[in-house]
């Protein structure tokens, strides 16, 4: 499968492995960038020294190209940005913040850079800084996300109508047909990150992992918009937070009762009752873990599948 995804990337197939905090580290990495996709690193949970260490052996356990995705609101963003060109990283996914920022520097240095977006203004502005494509996400995404409530389905040719540079797709994508779906809307690619977080060399606590399998339609919900809109599986958190909304609580209240480390809690520890537990709408629709290869190759066995069936149609 060659298209403008695989040719800008060198991959094989024109599929991403979404940079998740605490569930994307180098070996997830690493093993969707073997079966064939574009593995991401998540550099949002890591220490600067702890991204050198992912990078470095990530560069040991595959030959096949691999990114990085940065959050760029998080603090030491210089130090990474010198950490991933001191590494010969070739690709960096920038997201949570202005691509003015860090676009040309990077591209200066010979990297590919994509940024991830909500909205079509977002993209055009993204397109406007010079990135070589844009990751557009819709509402049903998992962790952090766009205010707009745009879902996948009319995001997608929205901002195709305006592109000019490639286009990927992401939100509610975990089969093969939903693949198809998107890039008949006028995709690209896709971006894969909820089905990633249930497979085996996902960093994700097992007992988190075992939650997502678990989870059904309505398990999830968008919130905290006043501080940066995420989506999570309901638990004890969640209902805490729905009780403070009741009382119409203040940026500082939210802040408050969030605290800090709430993702780590949940998704890297296991606590299932008080960590903030990100995962996207699409969890409705796995139903176990499997090795990341098998992912890849299940997408694309689907994918196939699914445009055999619509040129019958």
């Amino acid at each position: 499968m060659s298209n403008k995804i695989t040719t800008l990337f060198n991959i094989k197939y024109p599929i991403i492995q979404a940079g998740m905090i605490w569930a994307s580290g180098w070996r997830l990495a690493s093993a969707a960038s073997n079966a064939g996709a574009l593995g991401l690193i998540g550099a949002g949970s890591m220490y600067p020294e702890v991204l050198r260490e992912h990078i470095q052996k990530c560069k040991k356990a595959t030959d096949k190209p691999f990114g990085v995705n940065v959050p760029m609101l998080y603090p030491n963003i210089e130090e990474i940005m010198d950490i991933i060109v001191e590494e010969g990283v070739k690709i960096v996914f920038t997201s949570a913040g202005n691509p003015k920022t860090w676009t040309v520097w990077l591209k200066e240095r010979g990297i590919t850079v994509v940024h991830v977006v909500s909205s079509v203004k977002f993209a055009l502005k993204a397109q406007e800084a010079g990135v070589d494509a844009v990751v557009a996400e819709g509402f049903e995404a998992g962790g952090h996300n766009g205010r707009e409530e745009t879902t996948t389905l009319t995001l997608i040719p929205m901002v195709k109508e305006q592109l000019q540079i490639p286009l990927i797709a992401a939100g509610g994508i975990a089969t093969g047909s939903a693949m198809l779906a998107v890039m008949i809307l006028g995709a690209d690619g896709v971006q894969v990150g909820s089905r990633f977080v249930a497979c085996e060399e996902a960093s994700s606590h097992q007992l988190f992992k075992k939650m997502v399998v678990d989870a059904k339609e309505g398990d999830t919900h968008l919130t905290l918009k006043e501080l940066a809109p995420v989506r999570m599986l309901k638990n004890k958190f969640y209902n805490e937070l729905q009780e403070l909304y009741k009382k119409g609580p203040t940026v500082d209240e939210l802040k408050a009762l969030l605290g800090r480390a709430r993702a780590k809690r949940g998704m890297f520890e296991g606590d299932l009752e008080d960590g903030e537990l990100e995962i996207g709408q699409i969890a409705g629709l796995i139903h176990d873990i499997k090795p990341a290869a098998q992912i890849v190759d299940d997408l694309i066995v689907e994918f196939n599948a699914a445009k055999e069936k619509a040129q019958s149609l």
